[in-house]
């Protein structure tokens, strides 16, 4: 097939999936589950009639068959746990966006060379899973850095006569994002019907923190067989402080081993890219004809090689900054 159609095509497609995109980026709205509840629950607020906004069939096609498998549940998963108000299907549609652009862009960077093409279009595939598994590390370390103010709030007010549910109000008013969203998000819940531990539950698939998990799981045997919850939220409060405080040193001791590790795993595949965007008869003798023809393939058996020391050298130097706390 004609590569001229193929560029005709993919900058079709990119052009309408780039529209899918603006259409869904557009402001910083509130998920439908988030809307009803504050149909409820913020009475105070005057509420204003805002228009519906209006789903494209391309999303709403690739939202219901995304829906459906495994993939399309654990991509909603990590969407709620990055904030990230998209459903899978456009999430899905701002892959396939990113994919088609970088494949464009390879395409005429390396002198309409199909092999950049899909390096570039897989690249581009990559780019937001990236972000939303940055954004969800961020976010996380955000919520535990927090975590000690929020239990010294609550404690503070179980201690004042406040219930648990008044105490929950308090941190969802007092204190800044993201911890306040995600209590005001449970505080939600629970006046609108769902149990305290379906709500705490809720609580910690959003935010998958084993500092949070100890605090919910204290909540709940409390609530069970009784006991003061402010002493032992209050040794909690310590405890959690504590493991924060360590994480912050080790995190600054072993930032430049991270760092290191990122810059030697993509170093060398940034140097074979470069070559062969500037010598591409240099680099490809590693897959030519003449360099595996002999009975021991040396280009292929090089690349396969260098590969796996970087992968290895990658995960070894990630698994030594890695100190449980």
């Amino acid at each position: 097939m004609n590569p001229v159609i193929i560029l005709w095509a993919g900058g079709a497609l990119v052009l309408i999936l780039t529209v899918v995109g603006i259409a869904v980026s557009i402001g910083s709205r509130r998920s439908t589950e988030e809307e009803r509840l504050g149909e409820y629950v913020e009475p105070e607020k005057e509420v204003v009639p805002q228009k519906k906004e209006a789903s494209t069939p391309v999303t709403e096609w690739l939202t219901k068959r995304v829906e459906k498998s495994s993939f399309g549940d654990k991509l909603g998963k990590e969407l709620a746990q990055a904030d990230l108000k998209l459903k899978p299907g456009e999430f899905v549609a701002l892959m396939v966006i990113f994919a088609f652009i970088m494949a464009i862009l390879g395409w005429f960077i390396g002198s309409q060379s199909i092999i950049i093409a899909l390096v570039g279009a897989v690249v581009g595939a990559f780019l937001p899973r990236i972000y939303v598994s940055s954004s969800k590390k961020k976010r996380l370390v955000k919520f535990n850095d927090q975590l000690g103010d929020m239990l010294g709030l609550m404690v503070n007010g179980l201690r004042a006569g406040y219930s648990v549910m008044q105490a929950m109000e308090s941190v969802s008013r007092e204190l800044p994002s993201p911890i306040c969203d995600e209590f005001r998000r449970v505080v939600q819940e629970i006046q609108l019907g769902v149990t305290t531990e379906k709500a705490l539950e809720n609580l910690l698939r959003r935010i998958p923190s084993d500092d949070l998990d100890l605090v919910i799981t204290a909540m709940n045997v409390q609530r069970e067989v009784g006991g003061n919850l402010a002493e032992i939220l209050d040794t909690i409060s310590h405890t959690i402080r504590e493991r924060i405080r360590l994480k912050g040193e080790i995190r600054v001791l072993t930032a430049q081993m991270d760092v290191s590790a990122t810059i030697l795993a993509v170093l060398p595949v940034g140097v074979i890219f470069f070559l062969y965007l500037i010598n591409r008869d240099y680099i490809s003798l590693l897959w030519s004809q003449e360099s595996n023809s002999g009975p021991i393939p040396c280009g292929y058996t090089a690349i396969g090689l260098a590969v796996v020391l970087i992968i290895a050298g990658y995960f070894t130097i990630k698994k030594m900054g890695n100190i449980e706390v």
